[in-house]
């Protein structure tokens, strides 16, 4: 599922390519991406809209619309299989679009194979989330009253919404690991000198991850065989996986710090991957 670091990376590349746009059309193909709103009523609000610009907050995408003085905001969210992108009008749609927007130059289209992914006009999740990681209202000092009010494991805890929002499953085992944090260990048993580390290393990966996708060349429409989205940790075009993720899929594998075999567990239902070692509890 694409987490943050790859949102962002879209949202820089979408940032480039649609402000100034008008939408001449919508095609909703799918009436469950568009949901609660209805295909007519989803249709017939961004006829005519221009592009203002395109930003994020968690993983959502937030396209600010404008037409005369009638402002709109649309919300999307990839799920776990979504790709955006713009492609020339010439091209055909491919078979899992869900809605389409026909430009002025070019078509947008919103395609999504396993049918997880949103648009929508209705922004009311967007009050309910926590602080961006690489903002101003992600103190430690917050960060550490936050852990203390939960008996969850950290890891769980992590990817609470309200906490701080999208840090996912990839990144927040990255993070653990580079705080020398033990995923399995309540929040509230925390010291404030491990938040405090925690807190740099959940603000060191995600920043590594946007820095390494913004040099990548990605194929945003998957038409060349490589995904739209990076993933940290994987090169455009390699054969196989870098070697830039420090524990999250190397179950088995030596810790880079210390040699000791990476292990993986079930939390939430989601993997876990840690070095025993080096995430000793203390």
């Amino acid at each position: 599922m694409p987490e943050l670091p790859e949102v962002e990376v879209l949202v820089r590349y979408l940032q480039q390519v649609l402000p100034g746009r008008r939408i001449r059309a919508v095609t909703v193909k799918r009436p469950k991406s568009v949901r609660p709103d209805s295909v007519a009523v989803f249709e017939q609000s961004l006829k005519g809209q221009s592009v203002v610009s395109v930003t994020r907050r968690a993983k959502y995408l937030i396209f600010e619309l404008e037409q005369r003085s009638r402002k709109t905001q649309m919300l999307g969210h990839l799920g776990m299989t979504g790709r955006m992108y713009v492609q020339p009008k010439a091209d055909s749609l491919p078979k899992h679009t869900a809605a389409s927007f026909e430009l002025d130059k070019g078509r947008f289209v919103f395609e999504d194979t396993r049918y997880f992914g949103r648009l929508s006009l209705c922004l009311e999740l967007l009050a309910k989330l926590g602080p961006e990681p690489l903002s101003e209202a992600f103190n430690s000092s917050d960060f550490f009253r936050g852990l203390q009010r939960s008996r969850q494991a950290i890891k769980v805890r992590l990817l609470a919404s309200d906490l701080v929002v999208g840090v996912g499953n990839i990144y927040a085992s990255e993070a653990l690991f580079r705080a020398t944090i033990d995923p399995r260990i309540p929040s509230n048993k925390l010291t404030r000198a491990q938040a405090k580390r925690l807190h740099a290393a959940i603000q060191a990966t995600l920043q590594e991850a946007i820095a390494l996708g913004s040099t990548l060349p990605l194929d945003w429409s998957g038409k060349e065989g490589r995904d739209q989205l990076f993933y940290f940790g994987r090169e455009s075009g390699a054969k196989s996986n870098e070697e830039r993720l420090l524990v999250y899929g190397r179950k088995g594998e030596p810790c880079h710090r210390c040699g000791a075999q990476i292990q993986r567990v079930v939390q939430a239902a989601r993997s876990t991957f840690f070095c025993v070692r080096c995430q000793k509890t203390r």
